[in-house]
């Protein structure tokens, strides 16, 4: 069992409306949905493109998933996420967008927020006392040989490549698309999110994701508000 510390809109947000119609997934109750229509994309085609976040879920990393060490458990996690929450200030995205990052598509900050970078900063820190070291298999699956040296160093001391100084907040919504493909992903994403990102992004809240298995889909397993002590649980 593997947990993660995303951020993720509320359930009802229609950030996340959007963005499960796109997927074909609600991560909130982990239901197959339905894929978008009229988004200039056939079905299957956008099945295919969405595989690999699908499963995910739609999310922002902020403690990308790991396994807990054995000296702590699921309450132990629950118990720092509603601990830590209750002592951080919410951070506001002033608008968000969709972009490509290298071979895929995600909606990120559409300017640079240095409190957010220091906002998941400080969730990689804190919660990784609670992480179990990366096994060898895990370690290799990351392609240390292709990680520039500050991402090896970051995946050697903290499980995951891109935090801190190589940190992007983005919200996954394709796997890797082709090049030749790209105009067409590009077009179908703006025609889908233009409604819906038009307000600031509030990331007022931590979500734990859990993959009960190897392989199985990720779900929200409990929601954080941020400064509120009121922990709301899915799971």
């Amino acid at each position: 069992m593997r947990y993660a510390i995303y951020f993720t809109p509320p359930r009802d947000h229609p950030l996340t409306r959007a963005a499960s119609s796109w997927l074909g997934r609600d991560a909130f109750s982990g239901l197959t949905l339905p894929h978008a229509e009229r988004t200039g994309l056939a079905l299957g085609e956008l099945a295919y493109f969405t595989a690999v976040p699908r499963r995910y879920g739609f999310h922002g990393t902020l403690k990308a998933p790991f396994r807990l060490s054995e000296d702590f458990t699921e309450d132990d996690l629950v118990a720092a996420a509603e601990a830590f929450s209750g002592q951080v200030q919410p951070v506001t995205i002033d608008r968000v967008t969709v972009a490509r990052l290298g071979g895929f598509f995600a909606i990120v900050p559409e300017t640079a927020n240095p409190e957010l970078n220091d906002f998941a900063s400080q969730v990689v820190a804190i919660f990784d006392r609670l992480r179990a070291p990366l096994t060898e298999k895990e370690f290799q699956r990351r392609d240390p040989d292709r990680l520039s040296t500050s991402q090896l160093r970051n995946l050697q001391n903290w499980g995951y490549p891109y935090v801190f100084d190589d940190f992007r907040f983005h919200m996954t919504l394709t796997g890797h698309v082709e090049p030749a493909d790209r105009p067409r992903l590009q077009a179908a994403l703006e025609r889908h999110f233009h409604d819906v990102l038009a307000e600031p992004l509030h990331i007022d809240h931590l979500a734990i994701f859990v993959e009960r298995e190897t392989g199985a889909p990720f779900e929200v397993h409990s929601i954080f508000p941020i400064a509120a002590g009121n922990k709301r649980r899915f799971a």
